[in-house]
C-alpha cells in the first residue's frame, strides 16, 4: 500500500479526533485542513500541495498560534494563551522535528564559511540566509536563523 501524504494523514486524523471527541485536536486539524485547501486554490489554478508545501502551511500556522499565544499572554488572557499553545502543539506534531540552538548555529557557521562570508558582517546577511533557510525549511523559526546569522556575522 502506498504511504499516505501529510494531508491524507491530516484527514485521517481528524476523523479519528472526531470519533474521540478530542475537540481541541478536531478544531486545529479543520483549521489546518481549510489553510490547506485556501494555498491549494490561491494563484492563478487550483493545484495539489506536496508534502513540503503542506509543511510550510503548517509552519505559519503553527507560528500564528505562538504568536498569538504570546500575544494573549501578555494581554492577561491566560485561557486564551493557552488555546492558542494547545493548537500550536498538535499541529507540532506534524511538523519535522525542531532544530537546537545548536544545530541551528552550526549549519550558519558552515554556511558562512561555504560562501565565504566571514568578515563581510552585515552586507552578507543574504547571502547566508538564502543557504540556510532551504536546509532549516519547517524545522526552525526564521527569526531563530536570523538572529543566529547576525550574531555569528558580528553585526
Amino acid at each position: 500500500m502506498a504511504l499516505m501524504t501529510l494531508k491524507e494523514q491530516l484527514r485521517a486524523d481528524l476523523t479519528t479526533a472526531m470519533k474521540a471527541r478530542d475537540e481541541v485536536r478536531s478544531s486545529t486539524l479543520r483549521m489546518v485542513l481549510t489553510a490547506i485547501t485556501n494555498a491549494e486554490v490561491a494563484g492563478k489554478e487550483a493545484r495539489e500541495l506536496s508534502d513540503d508545501d503542506v509543511i510550510g502551511v503548517l509552519t505559519s500556522e503553527a507560528k500564528k498560534r505562538r504568536e498569538a499565544a504570546t500575544a494573549f499572554a501578555e494581554g492577561g488572557r491566560q485561557e486564551s494563551a493557552e488555546k492558542e499553545k494547545a493548537e500550536a502543539a498538535v499541529i507540532a506534531d506534524y511538523l519535522p522535528a525542531q532544530l537546537s540552538e545548536a544545530e541551528v548555529a552550526e549549519l550558519v557557521t558552515a554556511a558562512i564559511t561555504q560562501v565565504g562570508a566571514a568578515g563581510e558582517g552585515m552586507r552578507a546577511m543574504g547571502k547566508v540566509m538564502g543557504v540556510v533557510q532551504p536546509q532549516v525549511k519547517g524545522r526552525a523559526d526564521g527569526g531563530v536563523v536570523a538572529a543566529e546569522v547576525r550574531r555569528q556575522l558580528g553585526a
